[in-house]
């Protein structure tokens, strides 16, 4: 899911002029759903405990699920009603937990695949676009700045029966890996590199709960292969607060919201009004069991959105760990 709504808005030169509607009627549909999706899905991310350590040498192999379905928010101007999509994404990541100047520090490693559909209307007559394929790989470090050195297993024991405020942050990379065509108006890939940069602080509070802010700002590269022009992007912020309460060892839930803003594009040097002032809330469950296995179930919807992808989120993951 992370990764197919920013590919999908690259499908499109968007509404760059007006008069361009009527010169081809599904393509002009194309332009304008994907025109309003405008990339959101990046700062759409709810990861609660993102920063929460582990100890020294946690491997964790995972494999994930997404289900995502719902609006588009357009322009009322604009000839385009009922716009629906459904998105599947299957994901696999593996991390780590290493020591990096004597701090608790992760990595993380990740490749998806997608494949989406999107209907509606366009000036009265029903249009349809689809997209499949491998996405971008992702590659993420974390590093622990306070409240949280490399542990073992009996420290880190301790750590969760006495845990301290943590400060953390993180650089997560976008690789342009995934499946692109410069004269298709479809594609999965990006065709760019993508970077954000995160700091996390977790507040230890009372009856096993802790409140987790983040802050982080994504910064893109042009995409010069845009069906013949170039895109650019202007930096996206979001802001993430997370509730988490500890059941029992490993077992948790929370609460969790966003708010992201930013992200304006430029293509073939015109600026389009695509500024985002977007939120999210949801809520997560983690199980373990058999001691090194563990399931995630993650549900998230939108809060406020002004424009783009206005979409209902059902994400499954199972993980495994090595050690």
């Amino acid at each position: 899911m992370s990764r197919l709504l920013p590919e999908l808005n690259k499908l499109t030169l968007g509404l760059i002029r007006a008069t361009k509607l009527r010169s081809c009627g599904h393509v002009s549909f194309l332009w304008l759903v994907l025109w309003c999706v405008h990339g959101t899905v990046s700062a759409q991310e709810l990861t609660p405990r993102a920063y929460w350590p582990a100890p020294l040498g946690t491997k964790l192999i995972g494999f994930g699920y997404a289900y995502s379905t719902g609006d588009i928010v357009t322009d009322p101007s604009l000839p385009l009603v009922g716009v629906d999509s459904t998105i599947h994404t299957g994901a696999v990541f593996y991390q780590q937990t290493f020591s990096l100047g004597g701090r608790t520090s992760n990595f993380q490693f990740e490749i998806l695949y997608a494949d989406g559909n999107t209907k509606g209307a366009f000036q009265g007559q029903p249009a349809e676009a689809s997209v499949s394929g491998l996405g971008d790989v992702t590659a993420t470090i974390a590093v622990n700045l306070m409240g949280a050195p490399s542990m073992t297993r009996e420290e880190f024991q301790a750590f969760r029966h006495n845990p301290k405020p943590v400060l953390a942050t993180s650089l997560k990379v976008v690789a342009p890996t995934g499946e692109y065509q410069a004269d298709k108006l479809v594609n999965v890939g990006a065709n760019r590199w993508a970077a954000k940069i995160k700091l996390g602080y977790l507040h230890p509070m009372p009856n096993k709960t802790v409140l987790e802010f983040a802050a982080g700002v994504w910064f893109f590269e042009d995409n010069d292969e845009f069906l013949g022009t170039t895109r650019e992007q202007q930096p996206l912020t979001a802001l993430d607060l997370h509730l988490v309460k500890r059941i029992r060892p490993g077992f948790w839930g929370s609460l969790d919201a966003n708010y992201y803003f930013g992200g304006r594009t430029t293509v073939g040097g015109e600026l389009r009004a695509d500024f985002q002032r977007n939120s999210r809330l949801g809520a997560s469950l983690l199980y373990p069991f058999e001691r090194r296995h563990a399931v995630k179930v993650s549900f998230s919807g939108g809060l406020v959105t002004e424009s783009g992808g206005d979409f209902n989120t059902l994400l499954l993951n199972y993980f495994y760990r090595l050690d």
